[in-house]
Order: C-alpha cells, then structure tokens, then sequence
C-alpha cells in the first residue's frame, strides 16, 4: 500500500461518502461511550449528582477527544472510516499529527453541538469541505488501499 505523495494524487472523498461513514461512526461512538462511561460512573456514584454529572460531561468529552486524535493519528482513519475506505490526511496528502489532530477535534464538536453547522459547511464549502478540515488544513480522501 502506497500513501500519496502529493495533493493532487489521492481523490477526495464524496460528500455522500462522508455522510454515510458519519451515521456508522455515531453508531460506533454510542458503543464507545457506553463503555467508557460505566467504569467512570461506577467510581463517582457518591459524588453530589451536579458535581458528578458535571465531571462525566468533561469525561466524556476528554474520551470522545482521545478516542479520535488517537485513530486520526495512528492510521489516519476510525473503523467506519476504514469500512468507507475513507482516510484523513493533511492537505498535501501526509499524515495527520497530533496537532493538527486536536485541531480538527476541537473545531469540529462546536460544530457538532450546532445542530451540525460545521458538517453542513460542506454543502457551501468550494472544496466541499468540513469547516473543522478548513481550519485544521486536512481533507478527507477515498483510501482504495
């Protein structure tokens, strides 16, 4: 398997693509967060229940947040992601670093929590791309490898 070496050799990914790797990866992150939640749960059920839900807020956002920099910046790529043959990349087709990783993370779960304004930024981006991809200078490509 050969990464691509240049912008221009690596097709981007459909708009449709992405939208159908995004309902499998909500599917996914639901399994995720059940799990992650319960030790944590189970270990703060004392805590006053403001505080408590207050910190599992932050928990869960923290694990959302390292569960995907972590597969963005391993292989480029989540398991819905690779079952879309979908891969991320930055815009000159090299792999993701943990900045730029953050980055896209960050960016993207206002965009997320905003009914999805920066997914539905695609639909007015030139390139078609997601806001968090603008701004974090990565793209998203067809992974045929």
């Amino acid at each position: 398997m050969t990464l691509p070496t240049s912008a221009g050799a690596a097709q981007p990914a459909s708009l449709a693509r992405r939208g159908l790797a995004l309902v499998y990866e909500t599917l996914l992150l639901a399994a995720v967060l059940l799990a992650g939640a319960l030790p944590f749960v189970m270990l703060t059920h004392r805590l006053d229940h403001a505080v408590g839900r207050l910190l599992l807020q932050f928990y869960l956002v923290a694990l959302i947040g390292i569960y995907f920099t972590w597969q963005w910046k391993r292989g480029g790529r989540t398991l819905a992601m690779k079952t879309w043959r979908l891969r991320l990349v930055t815009r000159n087709g090299a792999p993701v670093g943990w900045k730029r990783a953050w980055i896209r993370y960050l960016v993207a779960l206002p965009g997320a929590l905003l009914a999805g304004a920066g997914f539905l930024w695609a639909l007015a981006d030139r390139d078609r791309q997601f806001l968090h991809d603008r701004v974090a200078g990565t793209r998203i490509i067809r992974d045929e490898g």
